[in-house]
């Protein structure tokens, strides 16, 4: 009997891969659709923009490589890192950046490991961290939501905006991102950090307008959609349960112990669930199989270490969200966490 060997990610059900990215990028499609109804046209012209140049630079490394372009493309693994991508970025980020991350996530993050399967960290969050890095002031120029904003674009003036610079109303990016106060905002989690730098206690924070009930408006839909999402993906088998438990247990158990703590100093349980990239990188960053920890225990560990990891950078760290600088650090971690947790043959003890 002949048997075929072949490279992560691997599945457990009888799905083939361009099948398993196709229904991942389906799930999406709830956390997408509240990023649109809250943030307006933005988000969906920079996940086209992100697809797009993400399919284009895998072809050409096909070509470069005398490797098949059509089983590439096929496969929707390009498609899917550009729709991550394209999905972390702010609504009228600058086109260039869009393509200079897509290109580098491709490029650098997959193609020089050797392509699908050999790459030891996520290609999205390598792309996003180093555009953060080296644009921090396009990566944080995040508008309001649309019910806070003084001024919104339709899709024409959007699409203007992001590629042009300008639009018909004549608005600038820094009057765009202006709430209806007159005040420039920010991510809830942002705003969080910032407010307690200055002095301002939780309490006092979470009465701006950009908070209600403690939540970010808008932000607070945005990751109920990514749980959708990641709720679909685990009815159907796509990814397992341990890996998105473990990083929403340890992140609530740590919001927890923080409240207890220091109450005035630190947002709540709901509040670290259910803002930043918290719903989305649980279910569809943290669980990309190639990157992760494999075995069930090795899962659970990978998870949790996710979850303190952004809570202690959200906390005392430099960056609002840190789920990417998370995920990649945890990264780091897996081959560790794989030696320490893989099962032991039957009869074999530990070496």
């Amino acid at each position: 009997m002949a048997f075929k060997i072949a490279s992560s990610p691997h599945a457990t059900v009888h799905t083939k891969t361009h099948q398993v990215m196709q229904r991942v990028a389906l799930c999406t499609l709830p956390g997408v659709a509240a990023q649109w109804y809250f943030f307006g046209w933005g988000n969906l012209v920079q996940i086209a923009l992100a697809i797009a140049v993400a399919i284009s630079v895998e072809a050409l490394f096909m070509v470069a490589r005398g490797r098949p372009v059509t089983s590439a493309i096929g496969d929707y693994s390009a498609m899917l890192t550009g729709l991550l991508l394209g999905i972390c970025m702010p609504s009228l980020a600058p086109w260039w950046i869009v393509v200079l991350g897509s290109l580098f996530a491709i490029a650098v993050a997959k193609q020089l490991y050797g392509g699908l399967g050999q790459n030891l960290f996520n290609p999205a969050m390598v792309a996003y961290v180093a555009l953060l890095i080296s644009f921090p002031v396009q990566m944080t120029a995040w508008i309001p939501p649309q019910a806070l904003a003084a001024n919104t674009l339709e899709l024409g003036d959007t699409i203007r905006m992001i590629f042009l610079g300008s639009n018909s109303l004549e608005l600038s990016i820094s009057q765009l991102t202006v709430g209806i106060d007159g005040i420039t905002m920010a991510t809830p989690l942002d705003t969080l950090k910032t407010d307690l730098t200055l002095g301002l206690t939780a309490g006092e924070s979470f009465a701006k307008p950009i908070f209600a009930d403690q939540l970010g408006i808008g932000w607070a839909w945005v990751n109920a959609g990514f749980l959708l999402g990641g709720l679909i993906m685990l009815q159907q088998k796509l990814i397992r349960w341990h890996i998105p438990v473990a990083v929403l247990l340890a992140l609530g158990l740590s919001a927890i112990l923080g409240t207890m703590l220091y109450p005035d100093g630190t947002g709540g349980l709901m509040f670290h669930w259910l803002s930043g990239a918290t719903m989305f990188g649980a279910f569809f960053i943290a669980t990309d199989p190639v990157t992760a920890a494999t075995s069930p225990r090795g899962r659970l560990i990978f998870g949790a270490v996710i979850g303190v990891l952004v809570y202690t950078i959200r906390s005392f760290g430099g960056y609002p969200d840190a789920f990417a600088f998370a995920v990649l650090l945890a990264n780091m971690c897996a081959p560790m966490i794989d030696h320490y947790t893989r099962p032991r043959t039957y009869g074999h003890g530990s070496r």
